[in-house]
């Protein structure tokens, strides 16, 4: 093997998350300011690993598959965030944490992937949450939302390294490694 992928690792959302999300993008994101994302793309990303060489995906795949246990964690769909709050370049939906199951889940992903060398973990805290449009080129972002998306509670899956290709129509997420609790 040789050269560099792209690769995050990810938190797999149930079919019905999804189509509550693209139903939130198809009511929020007016096509003219937004890219609206498939919904096959929607995630929760837990550790954004960037460029590694190909090599490391197996070590990757060695981390997630020696986490401790987890119990699938429970989550809703609060409300629509347009991030970062000033300038904002992604429209997403933040995903509510009652029990810190999603915390302390991606903590663990965090550590382990730290604990081998394979990433730096972000000084900001952990926000959870699913993009579902990014900002056009040239376009200004709107302040405001006029749409919500319903409270779906859901029971996440699993977690997954993924590559991701960057094409002309966006990213493309290709599945490599996954693991349930």
């Amino acid at each position: 093997m040789s050269g560099k992928l792209r690769l995050f690792v990810a938190l797999d959302l149930p079919d019905a998350a999804r189509a509550a999300l693209a139903r939130f993008r198809d009511a929020a994101a007016d096509t003219v300011v937004w890219r609206p994302l498939p919904e096959s793309s929607f995630h929760v990303t837990l550790a954004f690993l960037g460029y590694r060489p190909e090599e490391e995906v197996e070590r990757v795949a060695g981390v997630l598959g020696a986490l401790p246990a987890w119990s699938p964690p429970k989550s809703a769909l609060a409300e629509g965030l347009l991030l970062p709050p000033r300038r904002a370049r992604v429209l997403t939906v933040a995903l509510a944490d009652p029990a810190g199951a999603l915390g302390a889940l991606q903590a663990a992903v965090s550590a382990g992937l730290a604990g081998a060398g394979l990433y730096e973990p972000e000084a900001r805290p952990f926000r959870p949450h699913v993009t579902v449009a990014r900002l056009r080129a040239g376009a200004r972002s709107p302040r405001t939302l006029d749409a919500a998306p319903e409270p779906l509670a859901f029971t996440a899956q699993a977690v997954t390294l993924y590559r991701s290709r960057l094409a002309r129509g966006g990213a493309v997420y290709e599945p490599l490694f996954a693991r349930s609790g």
